[in-house]
């Protein structure tokens, strides 16, 4: 199959920044997943809170994925995201080096190299990951020239996400448990210390004997760390959630969406009423698989020392989800979680292909699926 061109850059207007134009969707009918889509210009409608609750709940029970959609962002300024995230990884090796992310003892700011994972037997990831922190000063840290020198459009775009986006879905999820509405808000607060960050990745493309060899698969099937994650649409098919049967399904890329997904605290602290989705990453169909593959997502995390402890709800005790028979990670703060998951994540001689339960700190195991 001869090669897809990659997404030409030609100027913006405006801010000089290259505008970055992304590649066809698929044209092939995949078996996509059945995800309920949110409408969030609802929210401060009279009972628009509500209504987007009592959807969100029905969202949940099963899968842990939805869309939403009307979250006040504009489509070129996603697509300024995309753009800056294709410069920082367009910069010599030697010049991102000069950012790893301290992954060994579960530092996650800054850039993840490929290869640090061995997917499968003598198989690597080809994923690179630059991860930048909350715009307040205990994450202050050196950062390439492209990302200071449009330090207000991405801290503009990641305070918009927290405080428009984030905000109005901690808030749903507060009202779906019938606790104040506020109750989450109070533990995911901006100017504290948490792992919250603005990623931009790519998965570079792999050959047929590399895929052929990993069996197709670019990340094992596990959940998130944090609370939520938010996934721009981008159209290279790659994405799968795994439904409560055990099938895979696709999750398809709407145009003006972003995908969401719940992720680990929020299914400890409401003892899996909320469940952390389980989703892995694939070789894309034929006629997207000679393109890379490039994201930009907002990682949702609690503070640092909220104890993952589960919630006392109404909901939680008429579904019966207060009678807990895993009490393993009650004692563990959020920022323990996610240090040692990543730490975990990098760890030497560790083939993901081979790993079904991963201990990570405590009694708690991260689960990985094929």
């Amino acid at each position: 199959m001869a090669a897809l061109a990659q997404p030409p850059i030609t100027a913006h207007p405006g801010h000089g920044i290259p505008t970055y134009n992304q590649v066809p969707e698929t044209s092939f009918d995949l078996d996509w997943a059945d995800l309920a889509t949110l409408d969030l210009s609802q929210f401060d409608r009279p009972g628009g809170k509500e209504k987007l609750a009592k959807q969100l709940f029905e969202a949940v029970q099963n899968v842990g994925f939805f869309y939403i959609v009307n979250f006040g962002l504009a489509q070129e300024e996603v697509d300024c995201q995309f753009s800056i995230g294709k410069q920082i990884f367009d910069l010599p090796i030697e010049e991102k080096l000069k950012y790893r992310a301290e992954l060994e003892k579960g530092g996650y700011n800054g850039y993840k190299p490929m290869g640090l994972r061995e997917i499968s037997s003598g198989v690597f990831d080809k994923t690179e990951i630059y991860n930048i922190p909350k715009f307040i000063s205990a994450f202050e840290r050196p950062q390439p020239d492209i990302v200071n020198g449009n330090r207000p459009i991405i801290e503009r775009f990641a305070r918009h996400i927290h405080d428009e986006i984030v905000c109005k879905l901690l808030t749903l999820f507060a009202i779906i448990l019938e606790l104040p509405e506020d109750y989450f808000l109070k533990v995911h607060r901006y100017d504290e210390r948490s792992d919250c960050h603005l990623r931009y990745m790519k998965y570079h493309r792999r050959s047929d004997t590399e895929n052929e060899k990993a069996a197709g698969i670019w990340s094992k099937g596990h959940t998130d760390f944090g609370s939520l994650t938010l996934l721009f649409r981008q159209p290279v098919a790659a994405l799968q959630v795994r439904t409560p049967d055990g099938e895979w399904k696709w999750v398809k890329p709407y145009p003006g969406s972003i995908t969401v997904n719940l992720a680990d605290s929020l299914h400890f602290l409401t003892n899996g009423f909320l469940k952390s989705s389980i989703h892995r990453v694939v070789a894309p169909p034929p006629d997207q698989r000679d393109v890379d593959r490039l994201g930009v997502l907002y990682f949702v995390r609690p503070e640092d020392n909220l104890e993952l402890r589960p919630v006392v709800s109404d909901v939680l005790h008429r579904l019966g989800y207060d009678q807990s028979t895993d009490n393993s990670a009650v004692g563990i703060t959020a920022g323990e979680w996610v240090k040692t998951r990543v730490a975990k994540g990098v760890d030497k001689g560790v083939v993901r292909s081979e790993i079904g339960d991963q201990p990570i700190i405590g009694d708690v195991v991260a689960k990985y699926y094929d």
